[in-house]
């Protein structure tokens, strides 16, 4: 799939949800005129669940593997991880070992690691990420980083479960409804049944 490029919108009018990347001139559920007519709601564009990596500090990040050729996010393909710098370094484990990559992660699924008021962590953010890519092997003293934050660590299936999985089903969503729009121009949908 290329690159997403359109905006979504989402429009309501006759009890309906229209999705689509820009305004019709006539509803595709009733063939009223919208130019002119008023709406339910102003027409408001969905955020895509897509971030430039390199513009994510501090954060895991998920991208389609390498190997991947079109770096698709289409569920059946490997994923790839790695973790952001506050200057927008991706450093990811491959085959080889660890890489620092400048570029490669502009769409990625982005999950922020340290919060926002955290700044004495985040100033000490790239010697922690330094030290943890020398090291041979995950290092316990990385769950340091929740400690410092008053959090308890996590297990790997708890931060999939809670950080992880939700933005992967969003990515899902968001992409089969972006390629249903770019095969059929609108998707249409009751309004309630959207709202649940």
């Amino acid at each position: 799939m290329e690159e997403m490029e359109n905006s979504v919108i989402r429009l309501s009018h006759c009890q309906k949800n229209i999705f689509c990347f820009s305004v019709p001139e006539r509803c595709p559920s009733c063939g009223d005129e919208l130019r002119g007519s008023r709406l339910q709601e102003a027409p408001v564009s969905l955020p895509s669940p897509f971030t430039n990596g390199h513009k994510s500090s501090c954060c895991l990040l998920i991208a389609p593997a390498h190997n991947n050729l079109h770096r698709d996010f289409d569920g059946t393909s490997d994923l790839h991880t790695g973790i952001s710098s506050t200057k927008g370094l991706v450093y990811n484990y491959t085959q080889s070992g660890v890489r620092r990559d400048q570029s490669g992660w502009e769409r990625c699924v982005s999950v922020p690691l340290v919060r926002p008021d955290m700044f004495h962590l985040m100033d000490q953010w790239d010697q922690y990420l330094g030290r943890f890519s020398e090291g041979p092997m995950w290092d316990p003293v990385w769950h340091s980083v929740l400690a410092v934050e008053g959090r308890s660590s996590l297990s790997r299936d708890a931060f999939t479960h809670n950080f992880i999985l939700p933005r992967m089903r969003r990515v899902s969503k968001f992409t089969t409804l972006y390629q249903h729009i770019q095969r059929q121009q609108y998707y249409v949908v009751d309004g309630q049944e959207d709202r649940q």
